[in-house]
């Protein structure tokens, strides 16, 4: 294949077709799933499987999950995932709190830790606070390697540089080396990302998810994170989904942004106020905008504030979008650290083949990788 037309060596082919094994591996969950299975869903040849399967083995990533009768011949041999091979931690830095989590390689949260953080106080002391708070963490912990950490904190950003904007009524950390510096403190590889944009991740790798949904984040701040037809859209300055700078009230109250009644700062004045059931209407008001823009197939709400009073925040967004003849459902999800949870899985879904920008398993690559 000649350079100038993209070709890749096949170390990358091998780190390729490796993850469309493992990701099946993850998928199949305890129960497992035999070579042949993963071959016919792989579309690689069973020489190529049995060869990549056997380096994952080597390597302490998939293990031997007993025995499946065959139609013929010997009982087929059954691998998983071996969670406990690695581990990625995810680090939500909200405007009031730092949550630093640390997941196997299954996503599955193992040890946590949380402190009152004030993002006000600078990039220096914020990201001191960090940087103690990550060592903690493994140090309590004692698990295997560590892939890296995914930071997730409120937007703007630039994910492609690592560095947040002009965050709403933080401006002194725009243009911060936020990647950089904990890259460096921490001695690890570091993802950053918007708050709603991880959360949307890690719900996006989830079992039975939507292809395509709006996940709203009503805590200290409001925003959304957008999986459009199975892939997360981040903007090329992750500028997607700030969903609560919609001016929705011209003569409104100053944001912020520089902006007048924007969403949500009629939305946090109604939590504000203790008026849950207000906050949902206005909050609807939003949802419907990117139902009608977005033609998405479900609203999933999250967040401090939604969490408070679910039931509420969820009838208020449904009566508001079927008093509007929009059909989307409405769920919350449920946990309270979907952030950090998704912050972990920027670094562990490109082991997986999932790439942010495109979450849907693609077909493998030319099947030399297996010889």
């Amino acid at each position: 294949m000649k350079k100038d037309q993209g070709g890749v060596n096949v170390p990358a082919l091998r780190s390729h077709n490796a993850a469309l094994v493992l990701d099946l591996l993850r998928g199949a969950g305890e129960t497992g799933i035999s070579r042949l299975e993963l071959a016919e869903r792989t579309g690689l040849t069973p020489q190529a499987v049995s060869k990549i399967t056997a380096r994952l083995r080597a390597e302490g990533l998939a293990a031997e999950a007993g025995h499946r009768a065959s139609t013929g011949g010997k009982p087929r041999t059954v691998l998983r995932l071996a969670p406990a091979a690695a581990h990625a931690v995810g680090v939500h830095l909200d405007r009031d709190e730092l949550t630093v989590l640390l997941t196997d390689l299954a996503g599955a949260p193992v040890a946590l830790r949380r402190r009152p953080l004030d993002l006000g106080a600078g990039a220096g002391p914020v990201l001191d606070a960090v940087t103690e708070e990550v060592r903690a963490l493994l140090a309590e912990a004692g698990e295997g390697p560590v892939l890296g950490a995914g930071v997730a904190m409120p937007g703007p950003l630039d994910h492609r540089a690592g560095r947040p904007g002009r965050v709403t009524g933080f401006p002194e950390w725009a243009g911060h080396p936020v990647r950089e510096e904990l890259a460096r403190r921490l001695g690890l590889p570091v993802v950053l990302d918007k708050d709603t944009n991880a959360a949307a991740l890690g719900l996006a790798l989830r079992p039975g998810a939507p292809g395509s949904f709006a996940y709203v984040h009503l805590g200290t701040g409001l925003g959304a994170g957008l999986v459009l037809g199975g892939a997360l859209l981040r903007g090329d300055r992750t500028g997607a989904g700030e969903l609560g700078h919609q001016t929705v009230q011209l003569d409104g109250p100053p944001c912020g942004c520089g902006g007048r009644g924007c969403l949500e700062v009629l939305c946090l004045a109604a939590v504000a106020r203790g008026e849950p059931a207000g906050a949902a209407r206005i909050l609807g008001a939003g949802a419907a905008n990117l139902v009608r823009l977005l033609d998405i197939d479900q609203v999933l709400l999250g967040g401090r504030a939604v969490l408070a009073a679910p039931e509420t925040y969820a009838d208020g967004v449904r009566e508001v979008l079927a008093g509007l003849g929009l059909t989307a459902p409405v769920g919350v999800v449920a946990e309270r650290d979907a952030v950090a949870e998704g912050a972990a899985w920027l670094v562990l879904a490109p082991v997986f083949g999932k790439e942010p920008g495109r979450l849907h398993r693609i077909g493998p690559v030319d099947q030399i990788v297996g010889k």
